[in-house]
């Protein structure tokens, strides 16, 4: 069975980038521990520093959708609000 790849863009507000740098770095060591994550990484962008990438690979949808009702995950979403520009997340496989 593949694997589930998602490719997180988050774009903050100017005046809160680096709160939600912070925001985003508090996710990676509970969401690694996550059982059917493989791989959780972030990304911050050399040209524009309020752009964010998360690339995640999880063992399938139904562990991304558990990662969402997590309370770190809640409680980060809660954190932010009000802090994002732009947010776009595309789930993938890979074929090749």
């Amino acid at each position: 069975m593949s694997k589930l790849v998602v490719v997180a863009k988050v774009v903050a507000k100017n005046e809160f980038r680096e709160n939600v740098k912070n925001e985003l770095l508090k996710l990676i060591p509970p969401t690694r521990l996550e059982s059917g994550c493989i791989d959780y990484t972030l990304h911050q962008d050399n040209e524009d520093p309020s752009t964010f990438i998360f690339y995640e690979t999880w063992e399938n949808l139904a562990t991304l959708e558990q990662h969402l009702e997590t309370d770190h995950y809640k409680s980060h979403a809660k954190a932010v609000h009000g802090m994002i520009a732009d947010k776009a997340v595309y789930k993938m496989t890979r074929i090749e």
